[in-house]
């Protein structure tokens, strides 16, 4: 047999009786005659408390005899059955799992530090109990792995000025990461009969090694994207500014003249600081 059998072992409340008065009426048989023959009833009834198995909610009982494979009792309750039986406990509960940090090189090369958070839970008892050395071993050691073959797969961020650009990236395809991880994991687990419920990036960030230099990139690339953005707008300010003047036949520029007062423009409203104002007392030309 290589799948999971459920099995419904007879009831243990009317079995707990039967063999209380197997007990009971053997030792009150062996008083009352004198007659030790009455004690094979008290052994049966004592061989018989070891056949009792109490299945707790959301908890299973694999049952072996002799190594084989007899079934699966999932069912909550007191139960009896051949006493010979070996009764091996799994949990079906939803289990919690968050993986160490692991340093893994993402699609780029660049190293990283990343941890999983999973929900899983037991779905085939066969499988779990037989297929595999130590389920939940099993499961740590697959959510690694499955964690590092992931980060191969997709780069930390895009880097746009290097012509790295991808439509996936860890750090904000954060459904699309999930997704994939979740699969890649449910994959490797099926094999010990185990579902995975939900899984996702617990931990992620750059390398300790390289982290203030990808720091420092973040923050120059944040800095030029927001001076391109104050020099389109600065551009934009300049020649609605000279299309006014020009419309409104206010003063009549040269080009010298405009590109003096281009440059003027574009240093007040590109610069960091507030300009300091030159009042000329004099005319256009001093």
């Amino acid at each position: 047999m290589k799948s999971e059998k459920i099995i419904k072992p007879a009831n243990g409340y009317l079995m707990l009786v039967i063999v209380l008065v197997l007990f009971f009426v053997g030792v009150a048989l062996t008083a009352k005659f004198d007659n030790p023959a009455y004690l094979l009833l008290s052994l049966i009834g004592f061989i018989g408390f070891f056949g009792f198995i109490l299945v707790n909610p959301n908890t299973s009982k694999v049952i072996l005899l002799f190594g084989k494979y007899v079934g699966t009792i999932k069912d909550n309750g007191l139960y009896w059955a051949n006493p010979l039986y070996r009764k091996k406990s799994i949990s079906l509960r939803a289990s919690n799992f968050d993986s160490e940090r692991l340093k893994v090189n993402d699609k780029l090369g660049n190293p990283i530090m990343i941890s999983t958070i999973l929900v899983w839970r037991v779905t085939d008892t066969y499988k779990a109990a037989f297929d595999v050395d130590n389920y939940e071993n099993f499961v740590r050691v697959q959510t690694d792995a499955a964690v590092r073959k992931l980060a191969s797969m997709y780069p930390y961020d895009n880097f746009a000025d290097e012509g790295h650009t991808e439509d996936i990236t860890l750090r904000s395809s954060v459904n699309e990461v999930s997704e994939a991880l979740e699969k890649e994991i449910d994959e490797r687990l099926s094999i010990a009969g185990i579902e995975v419920l939900e899984a996702r990036i617990g931990y992620l960030a750059y390398a300790q090694e390289i982290a203030s230099a990808m720091l420092k990139r973040q923050q120059a690339t944040a800095i030029v994207a927001a001076r391109h953005k104050i020099v389109q707008g600065a551009v934009e300010m300049v020649e609605m500014a000279l299309n006014e003047l020009n419309k409104r036949q206010i003063v009549d520029l040269d080009d010298e003249r405009k590109a003096a007062m281009v440059s003027n423009l574009l240093v007040i409203l590109c610069g960091d600081k507030e300009a300091s104002p030159v009042v000329n007392a004099g005319t256009l030309s001093h």
